[in-house]
């Protein structure tokens, strides 16, 4: 498809993930890729020089020339390089999670609506092949989620704890789902390797009745991306990792199997980056919003609260075992 006024974009950040955001929006006809900046200058002259792109000595300079910035910085400068995108009247895709607080999320939110920019938020598994086509056989009210999240230990992403960084994928997901925020919490978790929470279960209480239970660890030894979903007479195993749906159907009397296609011909980060210039182009609306950004970090703060309050509890009572 082409497209007659592409959207000139930068790019904040250029490690791993940032080098892959460079990559797919060379790639997209509706991007305009004009440069990129990262604090470290000569990882940002080298990708700048491998993609035949500008690598500017500044935020500001960058903001200057571009209609739309993609934050792949840090979790913790997040906020900062959002806010001055914004305060430029420069729409803005952000890395998941939107800040590392609920605060500066909520200003983030508050500015981007008084402002009216544009501020897409990069849950990227909504955007998943596999869970795309997935849902289109998710008929009427979801009842039960279950879903298991692990990885190796990377020390990439441990500026944050494991619900920020693993569980708020799949927190997004059975919100989007469910249609409606969880009116019950427990749950339980542990630091292994770091100094915060690196394995987290959940138990989501909805009130409609449904329920969802989210497993994540960094610490495991294989990788795991598993989301499984149950509807009155059907249930799906959506496998996010390998891209594929496996699905029971109750017909009549009968169990039947059926495996959903599943199109792999775009990977998830371009159909992120191609969502989000569609709507600042006006093609579309934002899919991912930064309200809701901000409420998925909400739920993860209450999962983490209660974590705390029962390592807080067990602590409590081996003390006065003793």
């Amino acid at each position: 498809m082409f497209f007659s006024n592409p959207v000139k974009v930068g790019v904040v950040g250029v490690g791993y993930l940032g080098s892959l955001h460079v990559k797919r929006l060379k790639e997209i006809p509706l991007a305009n890729l004009v440069g990129i900046y990262d604090i470290d200058t000569q990882k940002g002259k080298s990708v700048a020089e491998e993609y035949g792109i500008l690598s500017f000595p500044s935020l500001e300079d960058l903001i200057e020339e571009v209609e739309a910035v993609v934050v792949a910085a840090p979790t913790t400068a997040h906020y900062t390089i959002a806010k001055s995108c914004i305060l430029s009247n420069r729409h803005v895709f952000v890395e998941k999670p939107l800040t590392d607080s609920l605060k500066t999320a909520a200003e983030i939110v508050h500015l981007s609506r008084e402002r009216g920019v544009k501020v897409q938020v990069g849950h990227v598994e909504r955007f998943n092949p596999a869970f795309l086509a997935a849902k289109d056989y998710i008929v009427g009210r979801v009842f039960f989620i279950e879903s298991v999240r692990m990885s190796a230990y990377n020390p990439r992403g441990t500026d944050v704890d494991v619900i920020l960084d693993l569980m708020i994928h799949d927190i997004d997901l059975t919100l989007s789902l469910m249609g409606e925020e969880p009116e019950m919490i427990s749950a339980v978790g542990i630091p292994v390797v770091t100094g915060d929470i690196d394995i987290a279960n959940v138990r989501l209480e909805f009130p409609s009745g449904a329920v969802a239970n989210l497993t994540a660890s960094r610490v495991s030894l294989e990788k795991m991306r598993k989301f499984r979903i149950f509807v009155m007479d059907r249930y799906l195993s959506v496998d996010l990792y390998r891209k594929r749906v496996d699905m029971v159907q109750k017909v009549g009397n009968e169990l039947i199997p059926y495996f959903p296609p599943v199109d792999t011909g775009k990977d998830a980060i371009t159909l992120e980056l191609s969502a989000f210039l569609e709507a600042v182009r006006g093609k579309r609306e934002v899919v991912v919003p930064a309200e809701e950004g901000y409420r998925n970090m909400l739920i993860a703060s209450r999962i983490k609260k209660r974590i705390y309050e029962r390592i807080r509890r067990v602590k409590d009572e081996d003390t006065g075992t003793r």
